[in-house]
């Protein structure tokens, strides 16, 4: 029979069927495996390395794009520069020691003033109140409220200005440790302080702005004057 004409025959070599039975007709020689080739060797890593070349486009320069300014630098107040010729500050023993003999002073001055006048009763403790009221009385003695009437009330402006402004230094360090009393009286105290000041200074503007008026007998009227 020519070789084009041989019959094509299909043979089934499945063992088991689609139900997982074995076939009765499947050759029972084992199958043969494969044989697993050995893993591949890791290449070894040469030392050299290899740069890859960049093209045209990587070596052209980037386009600049909008700087971001500078972060503003930090600024910091300078501590006020300690005088060089300013003595060491005392130790906390001779602070100790000066207060001791201090109190002992004081205590023998009261005692010697309580002595030459009977009946006079032991000074109270300094405390913020009697603070206040101190500065407060040397301000109005120095813009001539105490002057008796009829008498030409001596004004001491700069010094004035200056026990305004010691008591208002005492109020902003005190800020914040205050009872409400004690907050309250010193406010009180700066608020007449304040306008009597302004009050005594607007006084002397405009009586120096005018001629005196003459007084009783053809001598000027008594005005304020200033001490320094």
């Amino acid at each position: 029979m020519p070789e084009q004409n041989k019959p094509f025959v299909v043979t089934d070599r499945r063992k088991f069927t689609l139900d997982g039975e074995p076939r009765p007709d499947a050759d029972p020689s084992p199958e043969k495996t494969r044989p697993v080739p050995p893993p591949a060797e890791p290449p070894v890593e040469s030392s050299a390395r290899v740069v890859p070349q960049s093209s045209a486009a990587d070596r052209a320069p980037a386009t600049p794009g909008p700087v971001a300014a500078p972060p503003a630098p930090q600024t910091y107040e300078p501590a006020e520069p300690e005088d060089p010729n300013a003595p060491p500050a005392p130790t906390a023993e001779q602070m100790f020691q000066s207060k001791l003999a201090f109190d002992a002073t004081a205590e023998r001055l009261d005692t010697a003033i309580r002595a030459a006048n009977p009946g006079m009763e032991h000074a109270p403790p300094m405390s913020f109140e009697r603070l206040v009221q101190s500065v407060y009385m040397t301000a109005i003695l120095q813009l001539g409220g105490t002057t008796a009437e009829g008498q030409k009330p001596q004004v001491d402006l700069l010094g004035a200005k200056q026990s305004i402004e010691m008591l208002t230094v005492i109020g902003e360090k005190s800020a914040g440790n205050l009872t409400p009393a004690e907050s309250s009286l010193i406010d009180s105290a700066l608020f007449e302080l304040r306008l009597a000041f302004l009050d005594i200074t607007q006084a002397l503007a405009r009586s120096a702005a005018k001629p005196p008026a003459p007084g009783f007998g053809g001598a000027p009227s008594p005005g304020p004057s200033i001490v320094r």
